[in-house]
């Protein structure tokens, strides 16, 4: 490739734009994959994801704990729109996958710690009940919660070696609505449990923290920015699984002052799922015969980033083969984003190749990786990690020795502020913005383009995010469907709707209605 002669771009040279003929071959067949049965990440970016949506991670964060600066929360996300009246039977994890959190300590691409979330069903009576909970439900163990989830939650470091940190540890269950749950807040207390060496565990279900006006995949507004401004999101909730880890178990060789890097990506796998060619097998898989069906690190890649053709296979594999599929590193260096803002909007595109995407993506940021003049966060900064060893690869990269900003800004470190994306995540952080100033150049230049100030014209999430550990907030109750503000009215006659009433009243009756009744006058 013609850029592996560009002078300053050591990792690049080394790992990413000098491809032998096995990784050209590899890449080829990854290229080539014919989907039979597989998933994907992110809200519903990749064309197989309908087939599951319980696989379907949206979203990964990753930061320094700001109320314990010592420890890093991670946070992912599964089971995009979840529209909270969605009964009867909710949004349970799927009990026949497994859903993981990775570290790639060394700059690899590969997974040096994987912790991996296993559920299971448990159902007190499924003969004569259809409902998801018979009465209100005030604790995890409540007779009422007639379906519940437990799950193991384990560690694999990179030798393969498994410890089992919580076993049989109860997830926080759907927010089936105020009758039902009335102290929400209490049962998911009841869900942050502690981990062995200090840290803290939680599974359940979240209000969505991801903010956007997704009317952009509409040809970017179709060419009027007055469209903006309506969070797409708001309203839905999410499946969570979020850890609270101290700084130390993740660093490479536990010393975070020497090698404070680390990269984060999740996946989602399933056994018997698969996605091949005829000739060769090149997804991710384990030796217990779990397949990788979807992934997610940095947001928007795979919406954004890599080519509709490419986006099932990109979810097959682990970050140490990107630099094998030369299409989507091209698209890295010369993106199809700014390309289609100037045809809509007029709005020059930034001079290709890309190296400041390609550090922001790829390498991470630091002075010898490209143009952004800042050493941030590399994992060649880790004094002590194997440069030989180093490859480029698509992670969510975190430097846990910058500390937590007092008063975090939106724009992460396009404002200045360090401690926001690209270096890591955090709940507040507006990627849509940050993501699409950098990709018209602002990371390069250091300035914003003042014609995309505003982005989305959505800053802030609709709820606000809680101040302790897993810092989400609480799923929410009211339906999605509203118009004008208010809920929308029934097109039922007020004796249809009496009538209506009394039948649902008859039918809640079997079995549940009188220990309802029972619980709430009590």
């Amino acid at each position: 490739m013609s850029r592996s002669k560009r002078p300053g771009k050591r990792i690049v040279d080394q790992s990413l734009l000098v491809l032998g003929t096995g990784a050209l071959a590899t890449g080829l067949a990854v290229l080539t994959l014919a989907p039979s049965t597989s998933m994907a990440s992110s809200h519903r970016e990749a064309p197989l994801i309908a087939g599951d949506p319980r696989a379907d991670n949206t979203d990964v964060y990753a930061f320094t704990s700001p109320d314990r600066s010592d420890t890093v929360t991670l946070v992912a996300n599964w089971i995009p729109f979840e529209e909270p009246n969605g009964g009867p039977n909710f949004y349970p994890f799927a009990d026949d996958a497994r859903y993981t959190v990775k570290i790639d300590n060394t700059g690899d691409g590969r997974a040096d710690l994987t912790y991996a979330w296993k559920f299971r069903n448990q159902v007190r009576d499924a003969a004569n009940q259809f409902l998801y909970n018979t009465g209100q439900v005030t604790s995890l163990n409540d007779p009422d919660l007639n379906f519940r989830q437990v799950y193991d939650l384990t560690v694999t470091d990179t030798h393969g070696r498994t410890r089992t940190l919580l076993r049989d540890a109860p997830v926080a269950p759907s927010r089936t609505g105020q009758a039902s749950m009335p102290k929400y807040g209490k049962l998911r207390s009841q869900a942050v449990l502690g981990v062995p060496g200090g840290g803290k565990a939680f599974a359940g279900q979240t209000e969505d923290p991801f903010f956007a006006d997704l009317r952009v995949f509409d040809l970017l507004y179709g060419g009027d920015l007055s469209k903006r401004g309506q969070d797409t999101l708001a309203g839905y909730n999410v499946n969570t699984v979020a850890l609270q880890i101290p700084k130390k178990h993740l660093a490479l060789r536990g010393n975070t002052s020497r090698n404070p890097v680390i990269g984060i990506w999740s996946t989602t796998e399933r056994r018997g799922a698969d996605v091949h060619s005829g000739r060769s097998q090149t997804r991710t898989k384990t030796q217990d015969g779990y397949r990788q069906v979807s992934r997610l690190g940095n947001p928007l890649v795979n919406e954004v980033v890599v080519p509709l053709q490419f986006k099932d296979a990109f979810n097959s594999i682990s970050p140490d083969q990107d630099r094998t599929v030369q299409p989507v590193v091209d698209k890295v260096y010369d993106p199809i984003l700014p390309k289609l803002i100037q045809k809509v909007y007029g709005i020059p595109a930034p001079a290709t190749p890309r190296d400041d995407l390609a550090e922001i993506y790829l390498t991470g940021i630091c002075k010898a990786c490209g143009p952004i003049k800042a050493d941030l966060n590399a994992h060649s900064l880790n004094k002590d990690a194997d440069r030989r060893q180093i490859v480029p690869a698509e992670e969510l990269r975190l430097n846990m020795a910058v500390p937590p900003t007092g008063k975090p800004k939106r724009l992460g470190v396009l404002a200045g502020d360090l401690a926001g994306f690209p270096n890591g995540r955090r709940l507040a952080d507006d990627v849509i913005d940050i993501s699409l100033q950098a990709v018209e150049g602002a990371a390069r230049t250091g300035k914003l383009v003042p014609a995309l100030a505003e982005g989305d014209k959505v800053n802030a999430n609709e709820v606000r995010f809680g101040t302790s550990f897993p810092y989400l907030a609480l799923p929410h109750t009211k339906n999605v469907n509203r118009s004008g503000g208010g809920v929308q009215q029934s097109s039922l006659k007020p004796a249809q709707a009496s009538a209506f009433g009394a039948a649902g009243a008859l039918l809640l009756g079997v079995g549940g209605y009188r220990v309802w009744r029972r619980r709430a006058t009590s």
